[in-house]
């Protein structure tokens, strides 16, 4: 990964880990509100390539009523370029969590799930309108699988293997 100062404007916009932080902890509270184990580290890798991707993201928050099995089925197309996207954004994953651990927004329990500390982020959206979307496909993917429950289902489903 490039320092900071080595990375274009674009790259430091996009993938600032405060933003990708803020992506990751909607994704696990929307997790928590079903499970209350919390997330799965493995299930927080697909979090940033489905919510960040714009056509993804837009199909996620129209069939947010909907399975996630259906969403996909309706929407082959957000299967696409998914694991090179998941596996090029690792670094930045990872990046964020690292700010969230060090910020005390995280913790990891003795059985390895991730947990969301109280007042980590505010409970309302802020930011751009896009900014809004990307934290509002987050949560309902977060909620989605957890009501699945199975990370290889999950992965399965999304043609990544686990």
């Amino acid at each position: 990964m490039k320092a900071w100062k080595q990375r274009s404007r674009e790259i430091r916009n996009l993938f600032n880990p405060a933003f990708c932080g803020a992506i990751l902890l909607r994704a696990m509270q929307g997790f928590e509100s079903l499970e209350e184990r919390g997330m799965p580290f493995s299930l927080t890798l697909p979090v940033l390539p489905l919510s960040l991707h714009k056509d993804t993201r837009d199909v996620i928050n129209r069939g947010s009523r909907s399975y996630l099995t259906k969403i996909i089925h309706d929407n082959p197309q957000i299967l696409v370029g998914l694991a090179h996207r998941t596996r090029s954004l690792i670094p930045y994953t990872l990046e964020a969590f690292g700010l969230l651990m060090q910020l005390g927004g995280i913790v990891v329990k003795p059985d390895g799930r991730l947990h969301t500390t109280d007042g980590c982020i505010r409970s309302s959206l802020v930011g751009t309108d896009e900014s809004q979307a990307c934290q509002r496909a987050a949560c309902t993917l977060g909620k989605k699988f957890a009501h699945i429950g199975d990370r290889v289902t999950i992965y399965t489903t999304f043609g990544i293997r686990p």
